[in-house]
């Protein structure tokens, strides 16, 4: 059944890119548009309705899985060995980052001028101290459950499921309820699937019709770039997670492979979190650690974001004949440390973090449109990268916490 899900959603990926093309070779350009804008319809309501399954499966797995920890010495010690985790994969997708973009130099030899223009949509005042905390604690667990804030979600979670341990009697029916949310919410997932591979064609179709596959051609060294630095750093990955987990790894990357897709063809990472939270759980996961440490990944963890992130800023350096010092790549290697944490909900996450990095070494922000142009293509390959790091993050935990249980023993609840 997965497979062939699969190879529908390649199937219409393909078709999605011929279609696109004969749209943007035939028609003039405003027809081009409004076909788009007409495809972009059946988009929207793909991701609307994987969004509106989002904030109750991420409430109630997480509620659930920290109400079934042995207290909060548990729950500690879980949330550590994740986190330790996340900020070594951090420094490991930052690290390829600049290391690529200093050996292909896909910059290079452009000799561009600093311009006055700038990238509309993105806004990087979105950094201050003031707006982190703001975002990172809720005024109202009904408010973030309405704007889908997947961190201020989890941290009103964590409070719910540590008081539930502290209880004498557990709450068992809250519990129950909780447990049962998320089946439900898995099982309205299964309904929503069945529509991906539309939203995959559309998605692509709307996106090549507009911009054309000679986009791609233009920024060729940029977007090769940026993809080889993506398979060093998911080789770099799979290769820990084979080291830790051993052999059974393979079994968990063919279990992925169909979230992986879904955010690959979408562009968006929270499209693959249902499908990707049930994977970790067949794969032998237990439903307590895998409803834990993924809603962290999605905030703390965005390995593909963070590659680029070093990537494209360096890209933008060369482009404009910038000399950085080792000191201050460093010190840009820490800025982006400390503000791709905590983003997730936030479009275009990681052009946001770039904006916010680019006046510390006083670059030029016009910058940023060099990589505006394709950034849907470079999405893609983030978002499967997001996902890929999260299901090796959960399993690496469960193999430390010694709870990856056998098919046999395989529960939902």
């Amino acid at each position: 059944m997965h497979r062939a899900l699969t190879l529908m959603f390649v199937a219409a990926m393909l078709l999605g890119v011929a279609a696109g093309w004969a749209c943007n070779h035939y028609l003039t350009p405003d027809q081009a548009i409004a076909v788009a804008a007409n495809l972009a319809i059946v988009t929207d309501a793909f991701l609307r309705l994987i969004k509106m399954i989002i904030a109750p499966l991420v409430f109630s797995s997480l509620v659930a899985a920290i109400a079934r920890m042995q207290g909060i010495a548990e729950i500690g010690r879980v949330g550590l060995k994740a986190m330790a985790w996340f900020i070594a994969a951090s420094c490991i997708s930052l690290t390829v980052g600049m290391l690529m973009a200093h050996w292909l130099q896909p910059g290079s030899g452009l000799g561009l001028a600093p311009s006055e223009a700038s990238a509309a949509g993105v806004d990087a005042a979105k950094f201050t101290l003031q707006d982190f905390v703001a975002h990172l604690v809720p005024r109202s667990i009904f408010e973030a459950l309405a704007g889908n804030e997947i961190l201020q979600i989890v941290i009103f979670s964590i409070f719910v499921g540590t008081a539930i341990t502290a209880l004498d009697d557990k709450a068992p029916q809250v519990v129950a309820f909780a447990e049962q949310v998320t089946r439900i919410m898995l099982k309205v997932t299964d309904y929503v699937m069945k529509t991906a591979p539309l939203a995959i064609f559309a998605a692509l179709a709307a996106t090549v019709s507009v911009q054309g596959i000679g986009i791609v051609v233009t920024y060729a060294k940029f977007v090769i770039g940026f993809y080889l630095s993506l398979g060093v750093l998911w080789v770099t990955l799979i290769a820990a997670l084979l080291l830790i987990v051993g052999r059974p790894a393979m079994r968990l990357l063919a279990g992925i492979r169909e979230p992986v897709v879904l955010a690959f063809a979408t562009a968006s990472s929270e499209a693959a979190y249902p499908r990707t939270l049930e994977a970790l759980i067949k794969f032998g996961i237990p439903p307590r650690v895998a409803s834990f440490v993924l809603p962290l990944g999605y905030s703390f963890n965005l390995d593909g974001a963070m590659m680029y992130c070093t990537f494209a800023t360096l890209f933008i350096v060369q482009a404009y004949a910038v000399q950085l010092s080792i000191t201050q790549q460093i010190t840009m290697f820490g800025l982006m440390m400390l503000t791709t944490k905590g983003l997730a909900g936030v479009p275009r996450a990681a052009l946001v973090v770039i904006a916010a990095t680019l006046p510390y070494f006083n670059l030029p922000e016009s910058g940023l449109l060099l990589v505006l142009a394709v950034d849907q293509f470079l999405d893609m390959g983030r978002s499967a990268t997001n996902v890929l790091g999260n299901s090796i993050a959960a399993a690496v935990v469960a193999k430390w916490e010694k709870r990856i249980e056998s098919l046999a023993t395989l529960e939902l609840s």
